[in-house]
């Protein structure tokens, strides 16, 4: 499945949000192409030849294959927060908020795997400054759990001993999602958020 056709009907299409078309189409390229053969053994002609273009219409939209990298990573990035605080500020208990924010983070891994692995597992690739503007969002994705957490924890609804650590567990879980999902395995990607939502659950003492 390609990085195009990840979205399941009904959903908004992904990267909408970049124009014009031609810059949406070399960064679905560009998606397809890193998570195949990795950021650095992909060039430039690589991304543009997916895209049905020359390689020098490519630099007319990004100035580098690292600036289209990062114009990956932030969008991604940048919606993987967007769940987590979406969850993390609804209604309910903290178990119902850290149930909510495993099965929409772990379902959008599963739905967007290809776009999902160059997001988490290409950071290493992106200049200095765009590196740290990447962390910095994670560490928002981290806080944004841990307040659930220390949430649940006062409420005596969590048994936690290590918050900083349970945190990092219960978002390294969802994320390695993206690397084995498979649309023709016998789970669904809704499946799989709640069976690891109900996993996190009982991590972190909740009773059933």
């Amino acid at each position: 499945m390609s990085a195009a056709e990840e979205t399941p009907g009904g959903e908004d299409m992904p990267w909408d949000e970049v124009t014009p078309e031609a810059a949406r189409r070399l960064l679905v390229a560009a998606v397809e192409a890193f998570a195949e053969r990795g950021y650095h053994a992909t060039t430039t002609r690589d991304i543009a030849g997916r895209a049905g273009m020359s390689p020098a219409a490519l630099y007319i939209h990004y100035k580098t294959k690292e600036e289209l990298l990062h114009r990956i990573s932030r969008i991604g990035h940048d919606k993987a927060l967007e769940i987590l605080r979406a969850a993390a500020d609804g209604d309910g208990t903290a178990a119902e908020r850290l149930a909510d924010a495993v099965r929409s983070f772990v379902r959008w891994h599963a739905e967007r795997h290809t776009t999902a692995r160059v997001v988490q597992y290409e950071l290493d690739a992106l200049g200095p400054e765009h590196r740290a503007e990447i962390i910095e969002l994670r560490r928002e994705s981290d806080a944004t759990v841990r307040r659930i957490l220390e949430e649940g924890a006062a409420a005596g609804e969590f048994d936690v001993l290590d918050v900083s650590g349970t945190a990092v567990a219960v978002l390294s879980l969802c994320i390695d999602v993206s690397r084995w999902f498979n649309t023709q395995g016998r789970r669904t990607a809704d499946e799989i958020g709640v069976l690891y939502a109900d996993l996190v659950l009982r991590m972190v003492g909740v009773q059933k």
